[in-house]
């Protein structure tokens, strides 16, 4: 069985290494030089497994007009003449209510518990060096007002068995000893020890390099143009460099997804979601981060990777844009310099800007679509390292006739009448 993976992304590489394990013949294409050229690039470097929630949730609608106030917020919405962005939005906002947050919060909790377990099968079986630390991930409150909040999060976490810890002031310096020279800024903190840290382009770039071996095929510089269907079903996916035909199609091309599925009448409301991040090398171990800090005030993560740190958040509605302005990483700086300042030197930090799949649900789509050929495997917003291996594994399983460990019930493009 022949496969096209379309896209060479943290997703798309995770998918084809599980396809040829299965014993397809795996092509894999991409627009960049290499792999994790984009959305993988520069992430967070976080493996959220207890973070696992949709960004639709009650109160949000609230907050985000809050955040619009603040000079360092975590939203920026420009209020752009399209039609696309303004329904995704309406669609964001009507999910943002108890029954329909809990419904989303079940199914991508489904994905990334299965993902973790992936990932520790996966490290069992192949060599990865991706800077990676077991450590967990540190919620920082720096108001007993999101203290006192963070208790409905607490009994989701529980009921979904996402073990966690809930720190005071104290605690918080214990987990983080470096906190202790900027104590006046927090006064407590969540503490989700089963997620994990690293960095995500490296983790696609070995990962590639494990798939070559299995003999996937990765050809680069390819620019996408559209699907082509021949008796009711996917026939070929035409590209720059021509015309390239498979058994099966898996679409893993994050944001761009949407835009080439038009192609073959599926709309699905994935819009990009923008998102910075900037790299500094770490200057006094002691006082840098051990593994995440996800500041609640700002929403920006501070991950610890190797030698390095990484500082990253923001949400930008601004469509398909991917400049990074003079002034656009602010915030991730003011955050690092705010509570690991003698951490890293900023001064030498590499700025960064990517696009995030984002669906106004939260829920990624995978599996298969009203082709019996094209499977899908994007949608994933902030979480698509987090879910990566278990998507990937479970989409792998179906394009090869395996049932999936996993359900699809809920995550397809059924539920937006696809």
């Amino acid at each position: 069985m022949k496969v096209i993976v379309l896209g060479a992304g943290v997703v798309g590489v995770t998918t084809a290494y599980y396809l040829a394990r299965q014993g397809a013949e795996v092509l894999v294409l991409d627009r960049q030089a290499g792999p994790g050229m984009e959305t993988s690039f520069a992430n967070a470097g976080e493996l959220s497994y207890g973070m696992t929630s949709p960004w639709a949730a009650p109160g949000v609608p609230m907050k985000a007009l809050k955040w619009l106030f603040m000079r360092h917020r975590p939203l920026f919405i420009w209020p752009l003449m399209s039609p696309t962005m303004w329904a995704w939005g309406l669609r964001m906002l009507a999910n943002c209510n108890e029954r329909s947050y809990r419904t989303n919060k079940g199914r991508m909790v489904r994905i990334s518990n299965y993902s973790r377990d992936c990932l520790t099968d996966l490290m069992g079986e192949v060599t990865l060096d991706f800077d990676q630390r077991e450590q967990g991930t540190l919620q920082l409150f720096r108001t007993e007002k999101q203290v006192k909040a963070s208790k409905a999060d607490q009994d989701v976490l529980a009921e979904y068995d996402s073990p966690f810890d809930v720190l005071d002031h104290d605690g918080c310096i214990a987990a983080e000893p470096a906190l202790a020279r900027v104590s006046d800024k927090f006064v407590g903190g969540l503490r989700l020890t089963a997620d994990r840290t690293g960095d995500c382009r490296m983790f696609t770039l070995a990962l590639a390099e494990k798939a070559s071996q299995l003999g996937v095929r990765f050809r680069y510089g390819v620019t996408i143009h559209r699907l082509e269907l021949e008796d009711g079903r996917i026939g070929a996916v035409m590209t720059d460099a021509g015309r390239e035909i498979a058994d099966r199609y898996v679409c893993a091309l994050g944001p761009y997804a949407p835009i080439l599925l038009r192609t073959v009448g599926i709309a699905l409301p994935i819009y990009p979601i923008k998102g910075y991040s900037i790299t500094l090398p770490v200057t006094d171990p002691d006082a840098a981060p051990q593994s995440t800090i996800m500041d609640e005030t700002h929403k920006v993560a501070v991950t610890r990777l190797g030698e390095r740190i990484r500082v990253a958040g923001q949400a930008e509605i601004i469509g398909y844009n991917a400049k990074l302005g003079g002034t656009a990483t602010d915030t991730v700086r003011h955050v690092v310099t705010d509570l690991f300042p003698d951490g890293g030197d900023v001064s030498l930090a590499e700025g960064w800007t990517g696009l995030r799949p984002m669906t106004p649900d939260g829920t990624p789509v995978i599996g298969p679509t009203r082709y019996d050929n094209l499977f899908l495997n994007t949608g994933h917003g902030t979480l698509g390292w987090t879910m990566a291996c278990g998507s990937g594994r479970a989409v792998a399983d179906a394009v090869t006739g395996k049932v999936p460990e996993i359900s699809f019930d809920g995550l397809t493009a059924a539920r937006y009448g696809q």
